[in-house]
């Protein structure tokens, strides 16, 4: 009730005459290409809404420290950015994207997230906020210290990992799977505790991971959702004229980010390799390793799943 209330309060604040003001929690750093993505959102709802709906992106997570799902539900902050798998709440539908090695392009990626997007809207109506669009990163590869041409090269390292899924992925490789926030690897790779990591071509740019690692193999992984999402009770208080132009600002951003994904993926591999980390394809037989392995997971995935999750890979393999 008190959390309620605060909400009504914050809601009498950010509008004055039918204006609306409010604050976009952004995950990661202002250079980023999703806070990027979010910032051009920004831009087109107040060109879209004349000015009438204002939005504030606050990159680095400095409006929220804990779980973005419950901090747009309690109202704590009205939208936020999330990185899907990694997020708490969401049940086994928001693994969906971090499934290794069932995408296999960006293509394939962006079918994938077609079929799963009613399920993703539906556990955030649960979270009393409503998804505005999705935009996957660029295929999650491995950073490690020595090359890795077969799984023989994944026994012993220790690999910090970014959800249950890569988690089991590195353990059944014959690695050490490590939990940890993304403020603390680059540190952990410093001091040892880790010594490789499974992450996409951007996100070892912005950390600059060649300073710590030399080799980053291209497995393709996954290609992971970040998305974003508006408590529903700051939804509910937009006119359905500012509700059609955020969601037009949505469609545009979501179609023009899933293509700049694709540039950004290219311009991180080429500052890797500047910077002197070797860039390489998985080598054949990696791949036929690998996929024994992703078939394993996927099957003890779908053993418990409910009929929607089953219903989306039974259309994606269509």
């Amino acid at each position: 009730m008190f959390k309620k209330s605060l909400l009504i309060v914050s809601l009498a604040s950010a509008m004055f005459a039918g204006d609306m003001k409010m604050d976009l929690n952004a995950k990661y750093s202002e250079s980023n290409f999703h806070t990027q993505g979010a910032k051009k959102f920004a831009t087109l709802v107040k060109e879209y809404t004349n000015g009438s709906i204002k939005i504030t992106v606050h990159s680095g997570s400095a409006l929220i420290k804990g779980n973005p799902l419950k901090a747009v539900k309690d109202g704590t902050v009205a939208m936020t950015d999330m990185f899907i798998p990694f997020t708490s709440g969401g049940g086994k539908v928001f693994g969906i994207s971090a499934l290794p090695f069932i995408a296999n392009s960006y293509d394939d990626a962006y079918k994938l997230y077609q079929l799963s997007k009613k399920s993703y809207e539906k556990t955030a109506r649960k979270w009393n906020q409503k998804l505005l669009y999705s935009v996957t990163w660029p295929a999650s590869g491995f950073y490690s210290k020595n090359e890795i041409n077969s799984i023989a090269d994944f026994k012993g390292v220790k690999t910090r990992t970014y959800d249950k899924n890569s988690a089991s992925f590195v353990n059944l490789a014959g690695g050490n799977a490590v939990a940890l926030p993304w403020g603390e690897v680059y540190s952990s790779l410093r001091t040892g505790m880790v010594d490789s990591v499974v992450t996409s071509s951007s996100s070892g740019k912005d950390g600059k991971f060649w300073e710590v690692l030399g080799n980053y193999t291209k497995i393709n992984y996954a290609y992971p959702l970040q998305a974003v999402t508006i408590n529903l009770d700051y939804w509910n208080a937009l006119d359905k004229n500012q509700q059609k132009a955020m969601l037009k600002a949505a469609k545009e951003i979501e179609k023009s980010q899933w293509e700049a994904v694709k540039i950004e993926d290219e311009t991180s591999l080429e500052l890797l390799r500047k910077n002197g980390m070797k860039v390489q394809e998985a080598s054949p037989e990696l791949k036929k390793e690998l996929d024994e392995i992703a078939l394993k997971l996927l099957t003890e995935y779908l053993d418990d799943a409910n009929k929607d999750i089953k219903k989306i890979f039974k259309e994606y393999r269509k």
